[in-house]
């Protein structure tokens, strides 16, 4: 199956009523992970964010402008990438592309995010080594999703994800996402759900340096 067609396709007929439909199936789990980001974003200092998996710049309406920072979002759907144009919003710039083959040279982000985004991508491990990638050592990861372990997650995963055929992959709960980062060199900050099923795990880029506060 081509998920990362799939997701393209179901992302470009969501995109312009995106933003306004805040349920299950369009942007409520967006929303509600981009303000728990957002409120941790605007309590630290950093220059370059990036945004993977960004949507409609949802995220960067929420953010308090800082001097000379500079936010980027990419995305797959270039609906969504449209829309979020759109927007003009100050200091953001927005870019077509995948999370597995990230167009920026080495070490260039402070933070790297990736909202609701994680479970749609046939490349998990490939998008994590990206991020790893272009992080400045010390740089934050912020990934949010939504996901269970157990049955539920195989029943996700295998079953209704097949059915559903929106680009939906592969859905790990946070303790997955803990041992993906860990593996991927990443030292694990924070981990908490949101609801029982939307969570937010917080890494670090173990690479020496001076970490992002």
């Amino acid at each position: 199956m081509d998920y990362e067609r799939l997701s393209r396709e179901h992302f470009d007929r969501q995109a312009p009523e995106y933003d306004q439909r805040d349920t299950w199936y369009y942007s409520r789990e967006g929303k509600i992970s981009c303000r728990d980001v957002a409120r941790r974003l605007n309590t630290i200092r950093y220059s370059r964010l990036l945004d993977v998996g960004c949507g409609t710049g949802y995220l960067f309406e929420l953010l308090q402008p800082a001097e000379n920072s500079e936010w980027v979002g990419i995305d797959i759907s270039p609906r969504m990438i449209e829309m979020a144009r759109a927007k003009n919003i100050p200091g953001a710039e927005f870019l077509v592309g995948p999370a597995n083959h990230l167009p920026f040279t080495e070490a260039s982000f402070d933070v790297v995010v990736c909202s609701q985004s994680f479970h749609h991508y046939p490349y998990q491990r490939e998008a994590m080594n990206e991020v790893w990638r272009v992080l400045k050592p010390g740089g934050l990861y912020i990934l949010a999703d939504t996901g269970l372990g157990g049955l539920g997650g195989w029943f996700d995963n295998h079953i209704l994800f097949k059915l559903l055929r929106s680009g939906d992959c592969k859905i790990r709960n946070r303790f997955g996402i803990e041992k993906m980062m860990r593996k991927n060199g990443f030292e694990v900050l924070e981990s908490y759900n949101l609801t029982w099923m939307i969570y937010t795990v917080v890494g670090r880029k173990k690479d020496g340096g001076n970490a992002v506060t």
